[in-house]
């Protein structure tokens, strides 16, 4: 009876073997010969529950080891498509050495270049010296023929006058308002009192200017502000005194002032020694005539008709 029980038993696989086997072991184990059959009954019962309690066991922890295995299928899966994989990270490196082989070669690109650029600059740089002095010396010549083409226009202005001088004026005067006028301009010329001039311009054949017009004076202080020295300026004796009485102002052919052409604060009312009158280059011909004390040298005007007018 214990011989079939135990090759039932083995039918379950050798797992189950071993517990019937200790089942039984311990059936054997009974110390009481007189409980009869319902011992017997339970050596026949015990040992076929335990291997079905054992081979539910068995499925229940195949279950868990599935659901597990599965989970860690799938734990995998996402590792695998969240990670970059071996293949991934050489095909990066890869990719990272292609930049770098391309980065080198742009840099080696720019560097020649740069190379040809500072050589083609240095070999342009005489060009560009002698551009630049050909231009500065274009720009003199240019400065150069606009102050000719200004000369000759003035010279052109000039010469009815000098024509005219030559037909009208002795050597060395100048023909304004049908006049002829002697400038003494040398700057070594030796200056005179008003005395003195006016003999000086008796002796050529005329007399200190008289600027009876505003034309005349116009001309007279326009020439002087043109043929004078800026840095030293003269004024000039004319034909004008209060001589015979203090405060009438007469010409030298005798005539009386009536327009006259006074620098501001004059004819000067504090001293009357400054009775001889003199005109200067201002820039406003309308006050150009200062009184000075006829001691005083100063260069002069002189005047005289016109020859051959006709």
């Amino acid at each position: 009876m214990e011989r079939e029980q135990v090759s039932s038993c083995s039918s379950d696989g050798g797992f189950n073997k071993l517990i019937c086997e200790e089942d039984l072991h311990d059936s054997d184990s009974y110390p009481h010969p007189k409980q009869g059959s319902q011992q017997a009954f339970k050596r026949n019962m015990i040992p076929g529950r335990l291997c079905k309690a054992a081979a539910v066991s068995l499925a229940v922890l195949a279950a868990v080891l599935l659901i597990v295995d599965i989970g860690l299928g799938v734990h995998y899966k996402k590792l695998i498509d969240t990670h970059l994989t071996f293949d991934d990270v050489n095909r990066m490196i890869s990719e990272v050495y292609q930049l770098q082989d391309t980065y080198k070669t742009a840099v080696e690109t720019l560097n020649s270049a740069k190379k040809q650029l500072d050589s083609e600059l240095s070999r342009q740089t005489p060009t560009k010296w002698e551009l630049d002095h050909q231009t500065k010396r274009t720009t003199e010549y240019a400065a150069r023929i606009d102050q000719i083409t200004k000369q000759i226009a003035e010279m052109k202005t000039h010469l009815p006058v000098i024509t005219d001088n030559c037909r009208h004026c002795p050597p060395g005067w100048i023909f304004m308002q049908s006049v002829c006028y002697y400038f003494p301009d040398s700057e070594n010329t030796i200056v005179k009192n008003w005395k003195q001039s006016r003999e000086f311009c008796q002796t050529h054949g005329g007399d200190l200017a008289v600027i009876d017009s505003k034309d005349k004076e116009k001309s007279i202080v326009n020439f002087l502000r043109n043929n004078s020295n800026p840095h030293s300026i003269h004024t000039h004796w004319i034909g004008l005194s209060d001589k015979e009485e203090e405060g009438t102002w007469k010409w030298v052919d005798g005539t009386h002032l009536v327009e006259a052409y006074w620098t501001e604060g004059e004819p000067s009312t504090v001293s009357s020694n400054e009775d001889c009158v003199a005109v200067y280059p201002s820039n406003n011909f309308f006050e150009a005539w200062m009184d000075n004390t006829c001691g005083t040298t100063k260069k002069w005007i002189c005047e005289r008709a016109a020859t051959s007018l006709s």
